[in-house]
């Protein structure tokens, strides 16, 4: 079954009324997605796909992963028993205007969620996840170009 494009998806007025109030209630989350099927991460587990299938039910019972038709998400509590960071990081940067085009290239292939070309005092505002930080920083420090950067770490959302 192949999704469908935007193009091709036409909802009724009732289910735009759904859509909305869905999105009014939720609230926003980093998700981090498996592509792969369970064959492919069995294989590289060297299990069958039977004794994956009962490990991948228990971490879903115990609220660590999320799955369904094709998909298998990691919940928050997976990012935590794995010991990784889950706050936002906000990092501002500078680049100098003759080399603007080579950096934003190069930038738009390191590990942030979010790329934003911005007006004002700075150039960019990259939205990383924390356990990313480290690794983002030190690549963007080494890209011709770059003046400055500034990180913030979000201490808690005020209104998401």
């Amino acid at each position: 079954m192949s999704q469908k494009s935007l193009e091709e998806i036409s909802l009724t007025e009732r289910q735009l009324k759904i859509l909305r109030l869905l999105y009014e209630k939720s609230r926003s989350l980093h998700v981090y997605t498996v592509d792969k099927s369970q064959e492919e991460l069995a294989r590289e587990l060297n299990i069958t796909r039977q004794a994956l299938n009962i490990h991948l039910r228990k971490l879903k019972e115990a609220g660590i992963i999320r799955t369904g038709r094709g998909f298998i998400d990691l919940t928050e509590k997976a990012l935590k028993l794995l010991g990784l960071q889950t706050a936002t990081a906000f990092v501002l940067i500078k680049v100098e205007p003759a080399k603007r085009k080579e950096a934003y290239e190069s930038i738009s292939k390191l590990p942030a969620e979010k790329i934003y070309r911005v007006t004002g005092e700075v150039d960019l505002i990259a939205v990383v996840n924390q356990a990313k930080l480290d690794e983002f920083l030190k690549s963007v420090s080494l890209i011709d170009g770059i003046k400055e950067t500034s990180a913030h770490i979000v201490l808690e959302p005020i209104k998401e």
